[in-house]
């Protein structure tokens, strides 16, 4: 009776189940069914954007106004939703677009059904289902090995064990893992949840937030903010108190309920909440915007890791060229009877791989041979060889003529090296077909082992068809400082071909049979060259980790089984849609259309995500900063806040919130390099400090003016919306169309507020009156000529911090910008204090719309808004100017020469004003220093640098590779 129950199970094995035995299994929920979200899931969604420590912050302070019913100083908790909202509903559309995109790439796996073999999802897989495995497949399930014909599997993205092994009858083959030559087939025995590697296969398909700088530092700021409200609350309350008469007195008075509106307006401000909505929602539209180029991204932060990449490797099939290949041509070296019919079998067998399945064309199979032993090919050999039953003696062996006959392949002198040399150096990729007498033996096949006596008998080559975008695409990334490595297993020679073709001046390969086993000397070789021949999957691995050992930030290009685990160690993986499903699975990034020049598009998009949060988070640890200290100055001084939560909430909203939202999705292509938080808060805590010491000085000197509270406010809030949208400014240039827009408009914005009567009087503003008007004005053009001066020693501090690391390496680094012609620089003051003059006149037409009649209120508002801009905008040149910006000298010039214009018009018409012949002489001086002088005009002769908050980095990839071209 056993032995028919295992000849049953054998012929079931055979066959494979029937439907009716799926459908079976499919009802009692023995199924393979485990749905691994692509992105996120609903709920963390939620949890991330709305349960958080500083949510509960915002929301405990929203609830003590609402209860002491000061519902118009709640307008924070509003905010606080709306960016939650806003941080769900932009995640929601990318989780959608990922999970639909993920939903038409699914794996697929190979099961036989009835006797015939039939490809399915991998969730509709059954417990004892046979599975048919062949190379570059991913096991779908736990299973066990029922047959095999060379069968390996690489199980290191289960065990960390980089080579493969061999799988027998009875052995277990794991689920996730890869089968990487060979074929078999194999017997489900654990599905879902059960499967060994599902926890794997829910990491690789799962959104994560992965570990980065980017999100290491924002957490940090948190943590520190974190730590700093208590006390701070404390010392802030304390004071609050003491300025309402003390604590007993408040409680007994009733005036302790401003004290607490003012402590939570100061709490409440110092909380950094949209940096955190910022950053998620720049990673959301950043792979959406992938998605809708066909590019999937696996890992959202992932993009994080786009903007620092600065090396990427690329493998030749498939990434340079468009891994079809097609049979050239076979030149004979030696007359050995039977050579057709041994290739014939080798391009009609089951596993044969897309380099030998291009033979069957040309060698048809005209009699059926057996083969007796074989050694199945794989990526690490690079070779393969069969004996046959009878008809054709000896043994055949197919690889890599440099595998199969050493250093002889590469020697000129020798027939079958003076072919090869001669093919690979055209760009055709060559095998070669060589015969031993004896047959293969058990030993030779568990050693894998090539017999004795190899003779050459052929040589085959092969074409493939370069990418017609990688030469593209390949410029791009030199223009950008991006270091190219071509890493391939095919002959050196063929690899140089092709990198010669595609625009990468190479002179030829290096032979990665020659690769040092030390990681630094290996390390200095990659630094050295270029491109890559006859590497395996272990050596792609090493190099990867060897460049990341320099400090460089590696993408790792490939679509074969043999480049997934290089792919699962670099910094940034991307797979080819049309590679294998293991490789696809650990990648974090896939080319569902399989283009390369998908390529620069997808670093574009991570330097602009990176590059934006590096501005934006400028704009929201200043806030921070000033609030902290505004908090710590006041609670020592014990002076009496001088805000009102409604009116930090405008300054907030119109000059860091809303802007920050646009500034996060507008182009940049500045390649990040490391230091995010130090190179951000060297701008932030000085400009920082800057407005929270001018704050407290205007209102010290306000209170001894004798001015009332709501006139203290009234002028610290216009004080801190101009000097707020100054710092918006300068961390927008250079100032585009659409930032002078969103700058026009949140300014506008805030003039609106102090303008229309029922704004006015529900943000409880007031007349500061003559001696406040000036107090105000004085305080905030010093205060914006600080920040100038900030943003000055900013780029400078940037510039340094950037340069050293270079020379602590020894590399050669340019030298600063060239120093400006006298009459340029004379020019730039000018302009500069032009600008600051505007600013001034700007702030005094806007407080005197207090003391003008009701109908001339708006046009007064709306001339004061404008001639503030002006002054902004008038700043902005004069920086333009300084970084030798031909558009801005043209600009400048335009308005100057309409200046003149009017300024004369106004001579002729008028008495000789002392003033206007002053400010006409200027302007006639400025544009006559911009344009006269020979150093003048040659100034403007560079272009401008691309984001003045962060000036361009060196390309560290660069420096030591000689045989590459220079950065376009």
């Amino acid at each position: 009776m056993e032995q028919v129950a295992a000849d049953g199970r054998a012929a079931n094995e055979v066959r494979g189940l029937s439907a009716a035995e799926v459908a079976e299994r499919v009802a009692a929920g023995r199924t393979n069914a485990f749905t691994a979200d692509s992105s996120r899931s609903v709920g963390s969604i939620v949890r991330a954007n709305v349960l958080t420590l500083f949510n509960g912050i915002v929301a405990a302070c929203f609830l003590v106004l609402l209860l002491l019913g000061r519902w118009q100083d709640a307008l924070f908790g509003v905010a606080a939703l709306s960016n939650a909202i806003i941080g769900c509903v932009q995640e929601f559309r990318a989780k959608a677009a990922l999970d639909r995109l993920a939903l038409l790439n699914a794996p697929r796996a190979r099961v036989r059904r009835d006797g015939t073999d039939a490809e399915i999802a991998p969730s509709d897989v059954v417990r004892d289902d046979v599975l048919v495995l062949r190379a570059g497949d991913q096991v779908p399930a736990d299973a066990v090995v029922i047959a095999s014909r060379g069968l390996q599997i690489d199980e290191s993205m289960l065990t960390g064990e980089s080579d493969a092994v061999d799988k027998r009858p009875d052995d277990e083959a794991l689920s996730g893992s890869i089968v990487v030559a060979g074929e078999g087939a194999a017997r489900v025995v654990r599905v879902g949840a059960e499967s060994y590697a599902n926890t794997f296969a829910a990491e690789a398909k799962r959104f994560q937030l992965v570990s980065s700088e980017l999100r290491t530092s924002i957490d940090r700021v948190l943590r520190w903010v974190g730590w700093g409200i208590g006390p701070i609350g404390l010392l802030v309350l304390n004071a609050q108190m003491m300025v309402a008469g003390g604590w007993a007195q408040a409680w007994q008075q009733g005036t302790w309920s401003q004290a607490v509106v003012n402590t939570i307006a100061a709490l409440t401000a110092m909380i950094p909440l949209g940096l955190v909505l910022m950053t998620s929602i720049a990673f959301a539209v950043g792979a959406a915007r992938l998605a809708g180029q066909q590019v999937l991204v696996n890992e959202l932060p992932a993009v994080e890791g786009l903007a620092r990449v600065d090396v990427i490797c690329l493998d030749k099939t498939g990434t340079l060229t468009a891994g079809e290949i097609r049979f050239d041509a076979s030149f004979a070296l030696d007359e050995v009877a039977g050579w057709e019919d041994a290739l014939a079998w080798y391009g009609a067998a089951p596993d044969a791989n897309a380099t030998a399945r291009c033979l069957r064309e040309p060698f048809p199979v005209r009699r059926r041979l057996d083969a007796a032993l074989r050694v199945p090919f794989s990526s690490a050999r690079k070779w393969s060889a069969v004996s046959f039953v009878d008809g054709v003696r000896g043994t055949w062996v197919l690889g890599a003529p440099e595998m199969v006959f050493g250093d002889t392949a590469g020697d000129a002198s020798t027939p079958l090296g003076a072919a090869v040399t001669r093919l690979a150096s055209s760009g055709r990729r060559t095998l070669v077909l060589a015969y031993a007498p004896t047959a293969l033996t058990d030993a030779d096949v568990a050693a894998e082992r090539l017999p004795d006596a190899l003779v050459a008998v052929t040589v085959l080559t092969f074409i493939e068809a370069v990418r017609p975008d990688a030469a593209e695409a390949l410029a791009y990334f030199r223009a950008q400082g991006v270091g190219v490595r071509v890493i391939s297993g095919d002959n050196p020679r063929t690899v140089a071909a092709i990198a010669r073709e595609v625009g990468l001046d190479v002179a030829g390969g290096f032979d990665a049979r020659r690769l040092p086993d030390d990681e630094g000397e290996l390390a200095a070789v990659l630094e050295e060259h270029t491109v890559f021949g006859r590497v395996t999957p272990d050596q792609k691995k090493r190099m990867v980790t060897a460049l990341q050992a320099r400090g460089h930030v590696v993408a790792m290009t490939g679509d074969g089984v043999n480049d997934a685990l290089a792919i699962k160690t670099a910094d940034i993986g991307i797979a080819m849609n049309s590679g294998a499903a293991a490789t696809k699975a650990v990648a974090r990034l896939v080319l569902l259309d399989g283009r390369f020049s998908h390529l620069p598009a997808v670093v574009a998009e991570g330097r602009r995500v990176i590059a934006n949060i590096e501005r934006v988070s400028m704009l929201f640890l200043t806030k921070t900063v000033y609030a902290t200290g505004l908090a710590v100055l006041f609670g020592a001084l014990v002076m009496e806040f001088p805000f009102l939560p409604r009116q930090l909430s405008i300054t907030d909203g119109l000059t860091i919130g809303i802007p920050a939202f646009f500034l996060a999705l507008l182009p940049n292509a500045q390649r990040y390099v490391p230091g995010f938080l130090r190179r951000s808060l060297s701008f932030a805590i000085p400009a920082g400090i800057v407005i929270a010491v001018a704050l407290t000085i205007y209102t010290r000197l306000a209170m001894d003016l004798g001015l009332g509270t709501a006139q203290v406010r009234t002028g610290a809030t216009i004080i801190l919306a101009v000097v707020a949208i100054w710092v918006l400014t300068v961390l927008s240039r250079p100032v585009t169309r659409v930032k002078v827009l969103v700058i026009g408009a949140m300014f506008i914005a805030l003039t609106a507020i102090f303008t229309v009567p029922p704004l006015g009087q529900f943000f409880q503003l007031q007349d500061p009156g003559a001696d406040g008007a000036a107090l105000v004005t004085l305080v905030a053009v010093l205060a914006v000529a600080a920040i100038e001066g900030v943003r000055f020693g900013h780029r400078r501090f940037v510039r340094r911090s950037l340069a050293a690391p270079r020379q602590q390496r020894g590399e050669v680094v340019e030298p600063g910008p060239r120093r400006r012609p006298t009459v340029i620089t004379a020019a730039v003051v000018l302009v500069y204090v032009g600008g600051f003059l505007n600013t001034a006149l700007g702030v005094l037409v806007l407080l005197t719309r207090y003391a003008v009649p009701p109908d001339l209120v708006l046009p007064v508002s709306l001339v004061g808004a404008a001639t503030v801009l002006l002054g902004l905008f008038t700043v902005a040149g004069g920086s333009a100017l300084s970084r030798r910006s031909v558009l801005a000298r043209a600009l400048l010039t335009a308005y100057l020469a309409v200046l003149v214009v009017l300024q004369a018009t106004a001579m002729a018409l008028t008495e000789l004003d002392p003033v206007l012949v002053v400010a006409l002489a200027a302007a006639v001086a400025v544009i006559a220093a911009v344009w006269v002088p020979a150093r003048a005009r040659r100034w403007f002769r560079t272009a401008p640098a691309a984001d003045e908050s962060m000036p361009p980095a060196p390309d560290p990839s660069r420096a030591a590779v000689p045989d590459a071209p220079p950065p376009a």
